[in-house]
């Protein structure tokens, strides 16, 4: 039952990564990474005794330490990447601030300059 209950979550999970790839809602390079953990979950799901054979080979005594352990791993690269994505972010919002600041400035000058222009002739 509970293995039953696992695939279908598995699949559910894949769908649902699948489904957040074809409205653009998840880029690609991102989507890789969850597929192949989706596609893990699904493994793990269908052969239980996977883990405990992992673990073996590991040399870790219980399966469900391997893991959480594995899953700390992973939630700490996603974490780091996500962190890495959020600075260059910033990075490049803070150039496009400056440089929008750069030409409205420059903008602003210029029509200072036209108005400077059309003052003297319209005088006249």
């Amino acid at each position: 039952m509970i293995t039953a209950f696992a695939v279908i979550f598995s699949v559910a999970i894949l769908a649902f990564i699948v489904g957040l790839l074809l409205r653009r809602q998840l880029r690609e390079k991102y989507a890789v990474l969850w597929l192949v953990i989706g596609f893990a979950i699904l493994v793990l799901s269908i052969w239980p005794a996977l883990l405990g054979h992992l673990a073996e080979l590991a040399g870790v005594q219980v399966p469900s330490n391997l893991l959480f352990t594995l899953a700390l791993a992973l939630l700490l690269g996603v974490g780091l990447h996500l962190s890495w994505e959020l600075s260059r972010a910033e990075e490049e919002i803070r150039r496009v601030a400056e440089e929008v600041a750069i030409n409205r400035a420059e903008l602003e000058r210029l029509a200072a300059e036209v108005e400077r222009q059309r003052k003297p002739s319209s005088e006249t």
